[in-house]
């Protein structure tokens, strides 16, 4: 017979009364690991069901459930690190009136798991490379160690790596087998490889999805012997080279092993034109130059040899420049270019009406990932004048000087960076060896070396500390023949803050009663930067800079200041104001710059 329905209601609420845990929501709050080191409590955290919970409404049976299942959750997460018997212990707090419930657990992790018999071999060929050796000889953990699970992963993935970097295509594990005995805190590894034998290089076959290039061309590029030895690092090489032709969109380099004809391992190379024309525009606005415009078209290929052709025009407020270049790929010795280039260019500032036409034909060549020589021809036509040695009278010219130079110089640039546009681990530095002969397309003698050096190194997550030097001499008889191009000067953006564009160094005294910069034989200037960043996109800088650009001995000049920093999509955005610390009534400079830290 049916309950009437006054007795099914008061028996809910006994129930609910009596079992409070499986009727009564309840919330995870605070869930709490002690006694362990940051690492693994992050492991153990994102271990728990208890912490995927957090902020779910649960009942009570399944809050319970969840305390329980952390000791066992804790205990699988400990393991990687080499603790298999720890001493657990799981507190819940008490919280009435509804409120969130708090979980300690505290871990006393014990003594850890060590390796007590280390058996890690390669079988076969294999087992005789030097390098292959070295890397067993590396292995970790050893006999001894603590069995760290992420660092035996690493170790033999390391050694599998390397297997097929080298050519052992038909390796594989003969022995793969781990035994712990936790009674013992003991950890027996037995790891065995059997390399098969090595491949060698097999002929490599070039497929265009739009024939653009010569195929004899690129062929070039392909620097090693059919037959030698195999090694991925070769196909590395030739993708890096394929890519600094900036002709196609896509390389794709496959090595057939399963197609190998005796020991030698074919190689496709799919190539995947890129479009031919790149157009750009753009405003600039520059301390310096004022504001401008940028125009350029570059085309990538303009025959089937590969040639490039590229004119760019940079007009701006007080510069103006314009440049054709013609590039042909060298396609052997060294990765590079053949490079004649024509560059014009007018500059009016306060102090100076400049106008130049140079003509250099170049080589340039990749020496190795860091490395770039290059190798130049210049002719340099340029006309100067100083505006303060004007009269004042319109009808009146500027007291032009002329120079002509023809002098070969040499440059090397050397770039370790993890990220050219913004490092935050990275160094780099420039040198130029340049020199003219009076008589042989020059005006005078002069012989002249430049070097710059930055560094860069990350301080903590959100900081950087920057270091940069400047240093530059030129030998000459005749510095008042040779053009500003050919001078050194100092003070502005890149240079030392604190002071106007070229400010510091010799200067004469125009007929307006201004001081203007002439341009010295030496300079050396140094900054140091700190620089921190709120988010993602903007920080803020500080910075000392000092320097001087000097005929004899150096009159030096310091600068001190701040900025703001952006990371924009184009590039790190730079606006700083600095104050000139050798005279007081100075006025603050600000400075703009965009572009790549290298």
């Amino acid at each position: 017979m049916p309950f009437p329905h006054r007795i099914t209601v008061a028996l809910c609420l006994l129930a609910s009364a009596v079992l409070p845990g499986t009727v009564r929501a309840a919330q995870v709050g605070q869930v709490e690991v002690v006694g362990l080191d940051e690492e693994a409590t992050a492991n153990v955290l994102a271990a728990l069901s208890l912490v995927q919970a957090q902020g779910r409404e649960l009942s009570g049976r399944r809050l319970a459930y969840l305390v329980r299942e952390a000791d066992n959750e804790t205990r699988e997460a400990l393991e990687p690190f080499g603790y298999y018997s720890p001493r657990i212990e799981v507190e819940r707090s008490r919280n009435g009136n509804g409120a969130p419930v708090t979980v300690t657990i505290t871990v006393d992790p014990g003594e850890p798991v060590r390796v007590r018999d280390h058996h890690v071999a390669i079988i076969g060929e294999g087992g005789r490379d030097r390098y292959l050796r070295e890397d067993l000889a590396e292995f970790r953990p050893q006999a001894g160690d603590v069995f760290d699970h992420a660092v035996y992963e690493a170790s033999k993935n390391t050694i599998s790596r390397r297997l097929a970097v080298r050519g052992y295509f038909d390796a594989d594990f003969a022995s793969r087998r781990v035994e712990v005995t936790r009674a013992e805190n003991a950890a027996d590894i037995d790891l065995v490889w059997t390399s098969g034998q090595r491949y060698d290089m097999g002929p490599v076959e070039f497929e265009q999805t739009r024939r653009i290039i010569r195929p004899s061309l690129i062929e070039r590029l392909v620097y090693w012997e059919e037959g030698s030895y195999y090694h991925q690092g070769k196909l590395d090489r030739l993708r890096e080279s394929l890519a600094r032709l900036d002709y196609f969109a896509s390389i794709d380099i496959q090595p057939r092993p399963a197609d190998a004809v005796g020991n030698d391992v074919p190689v496709t190379v799919t190539l995947t034109p890129a479009k031919r024309s790149i157009y750009t525009a753009g405003l600039s606005y520059g301390t310096d130059s004022g504001a401008g415009v940028r125009l350029g078209l570059e085309r990538r290929y303009l025959n089937d040899r590969g040639h490039k052709a590229l004119a760019q025009l940079d007009w701006a407020q007080r510069r103006k420049t314009l440049t054709l270049q013609y590039r042909i790929p060298a396609f052997a010795w060294l990765d590079g270019w053949y490079t004649i280039s024509a560059q014009a260019a007018d500059e009016q500032t306060d102090f100076m009406d400049s106008r130049r036409i140079e003509f250099v034909g170049s080589r340039s060549g990749e020496i190795n990932r860091y490395l770039t020589a290059i190798a130049s021809l210049h002719a340099l036509r340029e006309r100067w004048a100083y505006v303060g040695e004007d009269d004042g009278d319109p009808a009146t010219l500027p007291d032009y000087r002329y120079a002509t130079y023809t002098y070969p110089s040499l440059r090397a640039e050397y770039v370790d960076a993890d990220n050219p546009v913004f490092p935050v681990d990275g160094r780099a530095g420039t040198l130029m060896l340049r020199g003219g002969i009076e008589g042989a397309g020059s005006d005078a003698n002069f012989a002249q070396m430049r070097a710059t050096a930055h560094w860069f190194r990350g301080v903590g997550a959100d900081n950087r500390l920057i270091v940069r030097g400047e240093l530059g001499h030129t030998y000459t008889n005749a510095l008042v023949d040779l053009p500003p191009s050919l001078r050194f000067f100092a003070g502005g953006a890149g240079s030392i803050r604190g002071y106007g564009w070229r400010e510091v160094g010799p200067r004469i005294e125009g007929a307006d009663g201004r001081l203007y910069a002439l341009g010295a034989k030496n300079v050396v200037t140094g900054s140091v930067e700190f620089e921190h960043y709120f988010n993602e996109s903007w920080g803020a800088a500080v910075f000392a800079d000092t320097g001087s650009a000097f005929n004899s001995d150096p009159d030096l000049r310091s600068g001190v200041g701040a900025g703001v920093r952006w990371r924009s999509p184009v590039g790190p955005v730079r606006i700083d104001v600095a104050h000139g610390l050798d005279d007081p009534d100075s006025s603050f400079e600000i400075y703009l710059s965009v572009g790549a830290d290298l």
